[in-house]
């Protein structure tokens, strides 16, 4: 993905605030062998650009003075409620040096799995993205999953797939956390609609049987004499 950048001559957070109320977003670039660099973008561009899952997870061509040059997004911070990206950070990249980045996963398959298809089992996405490391050339856009083999009670780690070629894992607290469990449905067993009703109501139930009992213990009412 392409967009374009200005160079911004001033910093601090009142420039910010008056650069915002012109519909610019004020951002910075840094890491590689430059300076970092204070930059502006047209904000309504920017928000449609973040939308796009490729501008969170690939290289991108940032046209700035008429050149181009490669950086990685790195850092975006929005306002706490209103729709509008605060500020933004880039990373210069460059082809001989490795990245750590996130990188999302897409699954695909799972509705043909013996999971799903015959066991009645429920698919559950633990992770939707891998942090990895790679040389920029080697960053992919994202990670296919297929989970057409998936089986009651089992799971699916990091260690069962097979990442892209140059690529690597980046292991944080777990070595070989999972990314899809698979449970089972339990279906509950419908009780009859009386049974049902006396649970719901247990005083009332208790009363109806009390009153059917003194009414049982009642004497027979005696017929009226006849008149001589």
């Amino acid at each position: 993905m392409k967009f374009v950048a200005f160079e911004r001559a001033k910093q601090g957070t009142g420039a910010s605030r008056r650069l915002r109320i012109t519909g610019r977003t004020p951002g910075i670039v840094y890491g590689g062998t430059g300076d970092a660099l204070l930059i502006e973008i047209d904000h309504n561009s920017l928000f449609h650009a973040i939308k796009k899952e490729a501008f969170h997870a690939s290289i991108l061509e940032m046209e700035l003075g008429g050149q181009d040059h490669k950086v990685l997004l790195r850092d975006l911070q929005m306002h706490p409620f209103k729709q509008q990206i605060l500020h933004i950070d880039f990373q210069r990249v460059e082809a001989t040096t490795r990245m750590t980045v996130k990188v999302p996963l897409h699954y695909s398959g799972e509705e043909d799995s013996p999971a799903v298809k015959a066991e009645n089992c429920l698919v559950n996405h633990v992770l939707t993205e891998l942090t990895v490391s790679c040389f920029p050339a080697d960053i992919p856009e994202f990670i296919a999953v297929n989970l057409s083999g998936l089986k009651k009670g089992t799971s699916l780690h990091v260690k069962d797939i097979t990442l892209p070629k140059g690529v690597k894992f980046v292991a944080k607290g777990q070595v070989n956390p999972v990314l899809v469990s698979v449970t089972a449905i339990v279906e509950e067993v419908e009780a009859a609609p009386a049974a049902g009703a006396a649970a719901a109501n247990p005083k009332a139930a208790a009363g109806k049987a009390a009153a059917a009992a003194k009414d049982a213990a009642k004497p027979a009412a005696k017929a009226p004499a006849k008149k001589k």
